[in-house]
């Protein structure tokens, strides 16, 4: 009898202790890109790579590039289709009800990682909304969805109308707007980022960047000019549908979101936490620290005063002032604002147990929106956003089998 509870105990510190080493999926956020976009400059790392930088380190890594635009739903579908291969389907129901393509005949993928299962979990980092679609993709894969209102007919695709549990192992989420953001209109509207970043990359004029739309017919014309193409992009219908980015970064949209985007008990969960802002003297108000760039330091004030709205009457208050230029920072920790209430969140501690299920958030402070993925910052602040994430794909690594 001892030699067994020996021979268990065994076992369990095995599994405890020992490292994995499932791949780490990478997830853009709004109008991000894939790595064989924007003229070679990285949306993961900007003018260096940090994909293939922590390849060399000898991590798995898996990027991927979904709709910089899209709703949640369809940016999670299109992640599943790209890691296991395959026609995406983004289901009949959905399809039917927002007017789209439910197969769109150029999204087919050979498949980043076909033996993906319960039995080869991933983890996955999503940057910004990045962050929503990974926690949307865990929903499409642990639920069945069904066209039918009764309940009596499953969709039918290769993902939706079965249940698939064990498929991810962990979900990090950075500087992602899981309650929304007070500033979705202005940045959805403008789409301030990419514009930026088409002047460094210098690829103005080609076909460098793609809204990959094509669920909704919208294409690039042959030639069209990027002003031409991003003006129609801003124009489109799909706007003003729920089946948006704009509305799943809203107040409202996420808090639709966390309606049913719980947290799973056999998930770890991590928050990156970014704040490139200071209390003013004089009032609650926020302006943004020095060293960051304009950019950022623009944004940054509209949000330090800016009070946000639910369609219920309700209003934000001051603690939504601190952001990191596109982002309030109270809206990272982790999902407060369903039907709900919160899921289980606390501060990181190296020193204690990880319990699956629950939200540990890391802050970083004097660190913008954009910095933490290597873009925009001086090099102080690259430097310790590379170093994070380096010290957290270690952190992943210890997770328990």
């Amino acid at each position: 009898m001892k030699l067994k509870s020996f021979s268990y105990f065994l076992i369990m510190s095995t599994l405890i202790f020992a490292q994995n080493n499932y791949p780490i999926v990478f997830i853009h956020g709004f109008m991000g890109w894939g790595p064989d976009e924007m003229g070679g400059y990285n949306y993961w790392g900007g003018k260096k790579d940090y994909i293939d930088q922590l390849e060399k380190n000898g991590h798995k890594v898996i990027e991927l590039s979904v709709g910089p635009v899209s709703s949640n739903w369809e940016r999670a579908i299109e992640a599943y289709y790209q890691l296991k291969g395959g026609q995406v389907d983004y289901g009949e129901k959905h399809s039917k009800k927002f007017g789209i393509i439910r197969k769109p005949k150029d999204k087919v993928y050979d498949g980043l990682y076909l033996a993906w299962d319960s039995n080869n979990p991933i983890h996955i980092i999503g940057h910004s909304m990045g962050g929503q679609t990974a926690r949307m993709l865990l929903y499409l894969l642990n639920n069945e969805f069904f066209i039918d209102n009764q309940e009596l007919e499953k969709e039918k695709s290769r993902l939706l109308g079965h249940a698939y549990n064990g498929m991810i192992k962990s979900i990090t989420t950075i500087s992602t707007p899981h309650n929304g953001t007070t500033l979705s209109e202005i940045v959805t509207k403008t789409i301030p980022f990419v514009q930026y970043f088409v002047g460094i990359a210098g690829v103005i004029g080609t076909r460098f960047f793609d809204f990959n739309l094509e669920q909704w017919n919208f294409l690039r014309d042959d030639n069209e000019s990027w002003p031409s193409y991003l003006n129609r992009m801003r124009t489109h219908n799909a706007w003003e549908t729920k089946n948006i980015s704009a509305w799943d970064l809203s107040l409202d949209g996420a808090k639709e979101l966390n309606n049913y985007l719980q947290a799973s008990p056999s998930v770890y969960y991590f928050s990156f936490v970014t704040s490139t802002t200071s209390q003013r003297e004089d009032s609650f108000f926020h302006d943004s620290v020095a060293g960051s760039s304009i950019l950022i330091r623009t944004r940054s004030k509209l949000l330090g005063s800016r009070v946000g709205y639910w369609s219920d009457g309700n209003e934000t208050d001051s603690t939504w002032y601190e952001n990191d230029g596109v982002v309030n920072t109270v809206s990272m920790y982790g999902p407060s604002t369903g039907i709900n209430g919160l899921d289980p969140i606390v501060e990181y501690d190296e020193s204690e147990l990880l319990i699956p299920g629950q939200w540990y958030w890391i802050k970083l402070s004097n660190m913008d929106h954009w910095s933490i993925i290597g873009h925009l910052g001086g090099g102080g602040r690259l430097n310790r956003a590379q170093k994070e994430l380096e010290e957290h794909m270690v952190r992943l690594k210890k997770l328990p089998l």
